[in-house]
């Protein structure tokens, strides 16, 4: 009998990924990645264009399909996932407007988000779970197509990174729930689109419809398009299921909440997150998602730059990778001589990032040292924000690009004072996607499945270094809340938190 394939897709910040799975044995059978290119632009902007998309997509399936050979005839079913938020518009002839995507780190909007979040942000928090932020497609929407944009054609209709490659493979529009939370436009209490939200967005017209229907993870939304199938050397006609959000998607693919772990993501932005049941009153996290499970909710605490302070780095510096810029911090001690980091270079909120205390004899290794403890320390106080606010937090497990680094992790599990799980498969999310493309096909749940799921293994913190972890994760901790008078003070008057 012939082994089911399944393959999941993942869009993330910088590449875009897709990984074939046997349904049996979960073994790996073909990985494709490709660059993303983003163009930086002034006042904070962060776009891809639709020709980089289309490209990447293609080739990472034909890539696929090239290294499956004849087994790509085994394909039983496929699934994407991708990062939340930012814009993906359609225009009225269904093309991305301006043929170009928007980043979820795109700073262009800070300022609409700052003043939406004043005069509307315990309004929405109540009702959607989140206060406005410069990611939030509503809200880049509003800043760079204007409040007539439906009207004029150039807003037709918005979908997600995962949303837009399901609709490109199908021709269909379609979107799931995390995706639909996650940026803010879902309430809370009733699992549907927010009159509130879409009220508050600054764009006339604007509404659910924009976005198709939500429908669960792990259904079936369209089949593979015969011309898509011949671009890319697949068979016509595969099913193609609803995925959901890369994080939810990641954590599917290590049942994170079957084992009661939190997760803590070295990605492009700082994201760490736990599922728990629904609280009342809600509590004072950044974000709480309702993902399609009526008693339960994503609790998020996030910044918009955890590794991409690295990758900034790593340019300034003229290094050539994350790792290089490890490499060199490793070299001087925890602490860089004094030397501290804000680590936000991506902003929000009106945050910025810099050195502190910077004197004529640090040096490039102490710069280096200083990001990456800023990375790892940033992380551990989200963690401790969620569990301030009475989340039961558990264990962690460490997701994303940077989990593959061991000293990265081992620093954050001594900022946490407890050992962490580490999953060093960067492909969390695309197996979370061939997960729920199993899922369309009664092939097994995300809550099963185990011969699916990632492999982890467990980092210790360095015991004797205890005192020294605590201490400098403490004086962080004093540095970030010192700072955010300032950030408040430079940004405006709304409220920075941090």
């Amino acid at each position: 009998m012939k082994s089911n394939i399944l393959i999941g897709v993942d869009m993330g910040s910088s590449s875009l990924k897709a990984l074939a799975l046997e349904a049996a044995s979960g073994r790996t059978v073909a990985l494709s990645r490709m660059p993303l290119p983003h163009d930086r632009l002034p006042g904070g902007g962060c776009e891809v264009g639709a020709p980089a998309i289309r490209a990447a997509l293609t080739r990472v399936l034909q890539d696929v399909a090239r290294q499956l050979g004849p087994r790509a005839a085994e394909v039983r079913a496929m699934a994407c996932t991708g990062h939340g938020a930012g814009l993906y518009a359609l225009d009225a002839g269904n093309r991305l407007a301006g043929g170009r995507a928007i980043a979820s780190t795109d700073q262009r909007a800070d300022a609409r988000a700052r003043a939406l979040a004043a005069s509307h942000g315990a309004q929405l928090f109540e009702d959607v779970g989140c206060s406005p932020w410069p990611g939030q497609p509503t809200v880049i929407a509003a800043e760079l197509l204007g409040a007539d944009a439906v009207q004029r054609g150039e807003l037709h209709r918005l979908l997600f990174a995962k949303d837009y490659l399901g609709f490109l493979l199908t021709g269909q529009i379609a979107t799931d729930a995390s995706d639909a939370s996650t940026a803010g436009l879902v309430s809370l209490a009733t699992g549907s689109w927010s009159r509130t939200a879409f009220e508050a967005s600054g764009i006339a017209e604007l509404g659910a419809r924009a976005f198709g229907p939500i429908v669960p993870s792990g259904t079936t939304i369209g089949k593979l398009l015969p011309a898509e199938a011949a671009l890319c050397g697949l068979p016509a006609g595969i099913p193609v299921a609803m995925g959901a959000i890369d994080l939810l998607a990641s954590m599917t693919a290590i049942r994170a909440e079957g084992r009661g772990r939190a997760v803590s993501v070295l990605g492009t932005w700082c994201v760490n997150a736990v599922v728990g049941p629904v609280m009342a009153p809600k509590p004072a996290v950044a974000a709480i998602v309702n993902f399609g499970r009526g008693n339960a909710r994503l609790y998020m605490e996030n910044s918009p730059s955890s590794m991409a302070n690295i990758a900034w780095l790593a340019g300034v510096l003229a290094l050539p990778d994350a790792r290089a810029v490890v490499d060199l911090a490793m070299t001087v001690p925890l602490g860089a001589s004094g030397l501290r980091f804000l680590p936000f270079v991506n902003g929000g909120g009106g945050v910025t990032a810099g050195f502190v205390g910077l004197k004529s004899h640090h040096t490039r290794a102490d710069m280096a040292r200083a990001v990456v403890d800023a990375v790892a320390a940033l992380h551990a106080r989200h963690t401790a924000r969620l569990a301030a606010a009475g989340i039961a937090v558990g264990q962690t497990t460490v997701l994303g690009g940077g989990a593959g680094d061991a000293r990265l992790v081992r620093l954050l599990a001594a900022f946490l004072g407890r050992p962490v799980e580490r999953c060093a498969d960067d492909e969390t999310g695309a197996r979370g996607a061939a997960i729920y493309a199993a899922m369309s096909q009664g092939l097994g749940d995300a809550s099963q499945g185990s011969a699916l799921l990632a492999p982890c293994d467990v980092i210790e913190p360095d015991a004797r270094e205890a005192r020294a972890h605590a201490d400098f994760n403490a004086g962080f901790n004093e540095l970030i809340d010192s700072m955010s008078p300032v950030f408040t003070h430079v940004a405006g008057s709304a409220k920075v938190f941090l």
